[in-house]
């Protein structure tokens, strides 16, 4: 760790800020195309674990479903910190675990989603729509918990990932490209952070 870092590490250990436990990062398949990308991928997971996260949650987009297994597969080898909870596309499993990755799910795709399974519920009559509450519609999403900390690489956009589930985390956004993204550029996310007042809303 150069020397530069090595300053960013210690104003992120001294300041008094809480660190984000729940960190997501959003990823495009064109990001894993970049020799090294995958590297960089296992580099955060560690970086993440090093500064006190519990969990992190990545965000692929795709552009090219027959893609996806492909990404899945590769994924899923990472030299990572824990394990690795990698869901494709169409997988509806609910997931649980300290590193989970999505393939190809836009936020809109899983809204949508969950509002078909409490719409099947009600015309079942297990549900009384009158008393659906936010709580309901978390309870069908496969990501249901909303992180801390939301990391964006090369652009300033979502692109449509946790729309949900981000309405109250802090997002960072940074012009440097994920090929690029380097462990000062990481802490200087989690410094962001910790010098914010959250608000949930209010």
């Amino acid at each position: 760790m150069g020397l530069y870092d090595r300053y960013l590490a210690a104003r992120v250990r001294r300041h008094d800020g809480a660190s984000p436990s729940h960190v997501a990062i959003v990823i495009t398949e064109r990001d894993l195309l970049e020799r090294g990308a995958y590297e960089t991928l296992e580099d955060v997971l560690r970086w993440a674990f090093e500064y006190e996260a519990d969990r992190v949650t990545v965000y692929v987009s795709v552009l090219d479903p027959a893609a996806a297994p492909t990404l899945a597969s590769e994924l899923a080898e990472i030299d990572a910190p824990r394990a690795v909870d990698v869901r494709g596309p169409d997988d509806t499993r609910r997931v649980d675990a300290p590193i989970s990755v999505g393939i190809g799910l836009g936020g809109k795709r899983e809204f949508t989603r969950a509002v078909r399974g409490l719409a099947h519920e009600v015309e079942r009559g297990e549900r009384d729509p009158d008393g659906i509450r936010d709580a309901d519609i978390e309870s069908q999403l496969v990501f249901p918990d909303e992180p801390d900390l939301l990391i964006k690489t090369g652009a300033e956009r979502l692109s449509d990932f946790m729309i949900w589930q981000s309405v109250y985390a802090e997002l960072y956004f940074t012009d440097v490209n994920w090929r690029d993204f380097r462990k000062r550029d990481y802490l200087r996310a989690v410094l962001d952070y910790k010098k914010r007042s959250r608000r949930f809303g209010r």
